[in-house]
């Protein structure tokens, strides 16, 4: 039995309030990835196709629906909890795809009938180790139709320790500005959602994919490290097209 909407509603509010904490000017960072699948769209025949990685309650993929009314939108993520919740709350914005990124034959799961024009993903791609980023950044490469971007917006250090920290305190003082910290965090949000019993189930079969959490969290790849990577995927540019504070987003060209 699914979700019912006021439920999914209500977590996915708090959900958006949440993130806000994490990701410095996240709504602007939502409509500049917006502007450039719609300048790389605009004109082309037929409906664009775009995938959106780590696509979690359907934050991105409902924005871009908004912009995008024509685009087919293929949302993909692995935790059945925060799917469930953009299925039912964003249920027009997208096709929603179980899966996860980087494992053998991902992208077969998607049900892909013509290349992609887009792929975009927003605070999603950091978790993956360098081998299986490139792998990724590879496979993409061959999906997207010459033209077509790879968007990525999330925190993307420095490698000069010295920029990173000015890069940091900016998006801090930025996020204190506009009080992003008085909303709840992460680990916060989670303890609430276990308290639901409508979310029980999901919780249920999230612990049973991922029993024991991992118990360290690699360090997030530098902007630089990320622009090599993709161009070493095949992309013929990549570079950085919007920044605040270490909040990018990298845009790289087939």
């Amino acid at each position: 039995m699914g979700l019912s909407l006021a439920t999914a509603e209500r977590w996915v509010e708090r959900w958006e309030r949440q993130q806000q904490r994490y990701a410095t000017d996240r709504e602007e960072r939502f409509t500049v990835i917006a502007d450039i699948v719609e300048h790389v769209t605009a004109g082309r025949p037929g409906r664009p196709l775009v995938v959106d990685l780590g696509c979690g309650p359907g934050s991105l993929a409902a924005r871009l629906a908004q912009r995008l009314p024509r685009a087919d939108i293929v949302a993909v993520d692995r935790d059945p909890l925060l799917l469930e919740l953009a299925r039912t709350h964003h249920a027009d914005a997208a096709r929603y795809v179980d899966t996860e990124i980087g494992e053998p034959g991902w992208t077969e799961t998607l049900g892909l009938d013509r290349p992609l024009d887009a792929a975009v993903s927003t605070t999603a791609l950091h978790y993956l180790s360098p081998d299986a980023l490139h792998r990724t950044y590879r496979r993409l490469a061959a999906l997207l139709r010459p033209g077509g971007v790879l968007v990525n917006g999330d925190h993307l250090p420095h490698d000069d320790p010295r920029i990173a920290e000015v890069a940091g305190c900016v998006g801090r003082r930025r996020a204190e500005r506009q009080r992003a910290f008085a909303h709840e965090d992460w680990s916060s949000w989670w303890t609430a959602v276990a308290q639901d019993p409508e979310l029980a189930d999901l919780l249920a079969e999230r612990r049973e994919r991922e029993p024991t959490p991992p118990t360290t969290i690699p360090a997030p790849l530098s902007l630089a490290s990320h622009v090599r990577l993709l161009r070493r995927a095949g992309f013929a540019q990549a570079g950085t097209v919007w920044q605040y504070g270490d909040s990018h987003v990298v845009v790289a060209i087939r």
